[in-house]
């Protein structure tokens, strides 16, 4: 759909589907002098854990693209080291800590939630992820480090509103209407929050039953104050065209619970929709972030016709996020 729309817009574009890890394979048949690749890869085919190998396979072979650097998405995924930064921003983070199953009789804040300290997408993480004890608190922990191979992140689970701020531009970034995932039809705590399923199951209740409102309603105040967070996130983490952050709102406070520099941008996504409320059709949006990226080409510039346009994508691709 992303390859169609920048058909429409007047613009010639090739679709390359990765089959396999030879990314730079598929980048020979290409000239960079006249071509933007349009990056849409999470990780290359049979490599987990390689979105930052993919950027900088596209950087090593000389492309401009879309989006961010490896550095930012790298970033991204520790999520110990991305609380420090967002601290020494000023931008509100919940309490947490990087614990073994051994360390969680020392935890006394609860609820918390329990996540991968390495990863994106909400892997692992179900209504189960909320615990109140410590013996639960212990099996999540067990869970996350035997099915991802990978330290848990414990942290405060904030209980309150959602919101999900889409950002893009890049001299002047601007927050785009916030979206905010309605949990108005789940009662308890451990039930409010978007889990693996809500993003990915369709027929599930997460699925089916959270609801995107946009634009969120926020009053002007709130609405300052939450963007105020978000540009400072944005500009302290160095972010390139478009990036997704998630609040969580409690007592008037809004805490950032992650950063996602690679968000997915299908037609049904809160940041699709962010557009659109400000008068983008789709094609338009993703023209536009196109021409982010144009302006750092070396040869075309901002004020030149891209004549070539790539777009790169994993075969099998995650499925729409959608509500």
């Amino acid at each position: 759909m992303l390859a169609e729309s920048l058909i429409e817009e007047g613009i010639d574009t090739y679709l390359e589907e990765l089959t396999n890890p030879y990314l730079e394979k598929v980048l020979k048949k290409y000239n960079p002098a006249d071509t933007i690749v349009f990056n849409l890869c999470e990780s290359l085919p049979g490599l987990p854990c390689s979105e930052r190998r993919v950027v900088e396979i596209i950087e090593y072979s000389g492309f401009t693209y879309t989006g961010n650097s490896p550095q930012v998405i790298d970033l991204s995924y520790n999520k110990q080291k991305v609380k420090k930064v967002l601290s020494s921003l000023g931008v509100r983070v919940p309490y947490g800590a990087v614990l073994t199953p051994d360390d969680a009789a020392e935890w006394t804040l609860f609820p918390a939630i329990v996540k991968p300290s390495r990863e994106h997408c909400s892997l692992t993480i179900t209504e189960k992820s909320v615990v109140f004890d410590t013996s639960s608190l212990r099996q999540q922990i067990l869970l996350v480090n035997n099915e991802l191979k990978q330290p848990a992140m414990v942290e405060d689970f904030i209980d309150g509103r959602e919101l999900h701020v889409s950002v893009w531009n890049n001299d002047q970034p601007e927050m785009l209407p916030p979206a905010e995932m309605d949990f108005s039809a789940f009662h308890e705590p451990r039930e409010r929050l978007c889990t693996y399923d809500s993003k990915f199951i369709p027929g599930s209740e997460h699925y089916e039953k959270i609801v995107t409102l946009v634009p969120a309603p926020l009053d002007d105040k709130q609405l300052k104050n939450l963007e105020k967070s978000v540009i400072a996130a944005w500009k302290g983490f160095g972010c390139l065209d478009y990036a997704r952050f998630d609040f969580r709102l409690r007592d008037d406070k809004f805490y950032l619970l992650d950063i996602n520099p690679n968000n997915d941008i299908s037609i049904e996504t809160s940041f699709a929709i962010a557009a659109e409320m400000q008068n983008y059709s789709y094609s338009q949006m993703v023209k536009r972030i196109v021409m982010m990226a144009a302006e750092r080409h070396p040869e075309l510039g901002e004020e030149v016709q891209v004549q070539n346009f790539l777009i790169g994508g994993t075969e099998n691709a995650r499925p729409f996020y959608q509500y």
